[in-house]
């Protein structure tokens, strides 16, 4: 990449990373630009890959899903077709919100949503366990959970 954000770019990743919603003008007004500059920023942004994109946040609560669960997979066996194969099957699985390959203990990092503890004892016995190369699974259950900003959301917007 060879896009370098200046001072500038810097404060509407800030604005846009707290709330993705806003429009050109809005966070033009807020950093004393005009709509169009603010735009053609935000566009340049996208085109270099910079924004990669803009998400719904939902409460998996409110939409009856209460329990989150994050598994550590550990493969049988590791090959490159043996990691093609589990992450196309896992990724089949509408209930696994999240997919990470890790270094370290496990190979695999799961975010799984369930209505309740009956429904992911449902999904990790008929999902889950039948997954191919399926080794080593440890399960935790998210008790709680606290949004943090990411690295732009500390620094200080007036820079």
């Amino acid at each position: 990449m060879s896009f370098t954000p200046d001072a500038t770019d810097l404060a509407i990743l800030r604005l846009l990373s707290r709330d993705a919603t806003q429009g050109a003008a809005e966070i033009g007004r807020a950093l004393n630009m005009t709509q169009p500059a603010t735009w053609r920023r935000i566009r340049r942004m996208q085109e270099e890959g910079v924004i990669a994109g803009q998400h719904v946040v939902l409460d998996n609560a409110a939409v009856g899903f209460g329990v989150t669960v994050f598994l550590g997979i550990r493969l049988a066996t590791k090959g490159r077709t043996s990691l093609e194969e589990f992450e196309r099957a896992v990724t089949a699985i509408p209930e696994v919100q999240l997919v990470q390959h890790v270094l370290g203990q496990f190979d695999y990092r799961l975010r799984i949503v369930a209505r309740d503890i009956a429904d992911f004892e449902r999904i990790l016995r008929r999902r889950i366990m039948t997954l191919p190369g399926l080794g080593q699974v440890e399960a935790n259950v998210l008790l709680s959970e606290e949004r943090r900003p990411g690295p732009l959301g500390g620094q200080n917007s007036d820079s």
